[in-house]
């Protein structure tokens, strides 16, 4: 089924420039087919629909031919600029522009800026797929025209032949495939007003399925896991071996320490929810103890540290990563305090990765959203509903929102993947 008759906005354009792009998905049910309308006349442009073949199965995709035409050159540009990440490309291509970086990190002026959805680009008639896909990030060719790879613009150097403009480039909005469906349970629905235990039952088949299929679980956490209560419930859960790895910086792992230590957490009692005499020591007297015994696994093995979050990590061998900060007390031993490095083992660690749980930690949360790929499944919980829009405003659309109380959510979450759960 399609439209026989061309749908048109156009506006008077005297010496126009125009070209024709097409674009394949589930282009109505995902809102792609509006907001491309609305990117054209955004740009002050206009287009012309030549065809559209609306998919005849819940399987099928549609297809889209668009004229698109502007004022002058540069403004075209700008609207096609303004179309790429949202899957359209001219139906007739050239291969990409690739350059040479003259110095270390840094490009040319003209350097195309990826996303995180799935990229080719053209090269000597080729479509190569783009490697290590991430927001943010330079493509780079290889000397051999074989690959292209995504990399920060702090490892490019001279010499590195960079992809420039937008020629030559494809890109593959993660939302047009269907496969997503049974994640997107939650999706543009952030609300508070829902049954926590089918939110988190759904989570638990998805967690379920990404295991079945070999991905990796990966949770990002801040301190709040711990205040509230919730991290008996995430030790739960490293033991029976739903964590792959965690991310977090230098609180998490400090008031899991001080509440295995002293029964606190920030100096308030877990148990009675009251402050504590001279408890806002506590912190600084869990930093001390860990580092004195050389770190958090030298604490374990040594018998200093004999419970907790951290505890469970290291007996159960699960890899984590604490970034530190510039707000950080101590900090501990462990605690990666050279930013350039704890973001390369952050990435080293979501290599692989199937699902990303973020547990009420917006600085890391975000900084985990703009690492990772629109196809890796992201479950943002807070209960600040700002958070998990702020994840997604800033690129990571993937992102299912949960706004709850974390320490509930990891007690039912636990709960529903316990053995015969």
């Amino acid at each position: 089924m399609g439209f026989s008759a061309p749908l048109t906005y156009s506006a008077v354009m005297k010496g126009e420039t125009a070209v024709v792009v097409e674009a394949h998905g589930h282009l109505i049910d995902s809102g792609l087919l509006n907001t491309i309308f609305d990117a054209v006349i955004a740009h002050e442009g206009a287009f012309e629909v030549q065809k559209f073949e609306i998919g005849r199965t819940n399987n099928d995709v549609s297809e889209l031919v668009l004229r698109v035409s502007a004022f002058s050159s540069e403004q075209l540009d700008r609207i096609l600029e303004a179309l790429l990440p949202l899957g359209c490309a001219p139906v007739v291509q050239t291969d990409a522009v690739v350059r040479e970086a003259d110095m270390d990190g840094a490009v040319p002026e003209d350097f195309y800026s990826t996303t995180n959805h799935r990229t080719t680009v053209r090269v000597d008639g080729r479509w190569l797929d783009v490697q290590q896909q991430r927001m943010d990030a330079i493509v780079v060719v290889s000397a051999d025209n074989a690959r292209a790879t995504c990399r920060k613009l702090r490892d490019v150097r001279r010499g590195d032949r960079v992809v420039c403009g937008t020629d030559g480039i494809r890109i593959v909005p993660e939302f047009q495939e269907r496969d997503r469906q049974h994640f997107a349970f939650m999706a543009n629905d952030i609300s508070s007003e829902r049954r926590v235990e089918a939110t988190v039952a759904r989570i638990a088949h998805v967690m379920r399925d990404v295991r079945a299929r070999g991905g990796r679980i990966v949770f990002v956490a801040g301190p709040v896991v711990v205040h509230t209560g919730g991290a008996p419930y995430f030790s739960e859960l490293i033991r029976t071996g739903w964590v792959d790895a965690l991310l977090a910086g230098n609180a998490i792992a400090v008031h899991d320490i001080e509440s295995c230590f002293f029964g606190t957490s920030l100096g308030v009692d877990l148990a009675q929810g009251v402050p504590v005499h001279e408890g806002h020591k506590h912190h600084m007297k869990a930093i001390n103890r860990v580092n004195r015994a050389g770190g958090i696994v030298p604490a374990v093995e040594s018998g200093v540290l004999t419970s907790g979050v951290m505890y469970d990590l290291v007996t159960h061998r699960v890899p984590f990563v604490l970034a530190g900060s510039i707000r950080d007390d101590g900090p501990l031993r462990d605690t990666v305090m050279d930013l350039i490095e704890a973001q390369e083992r952050y990435a080293a660690l979501l290599e692989g990765a199937g699902l990303v749980v973020m547990l009420s930690s917006m600085l890391h949360a975000i900084g985990v959203g703009n690492m990772l790929p629109s196809w890796v499944k992201v479950v943002c919980v807070d209960i600040n509903p700002a958070v998990v829009t702020k994840l997604s405003d800033r690129g990571s659309a993937q992102t299912v929102g949960v706004v709850t109380d974390v320490g509930l959510f990891l007690k039912q979450l636990a709960l529903q993947l316990a053995p015969g759960g």
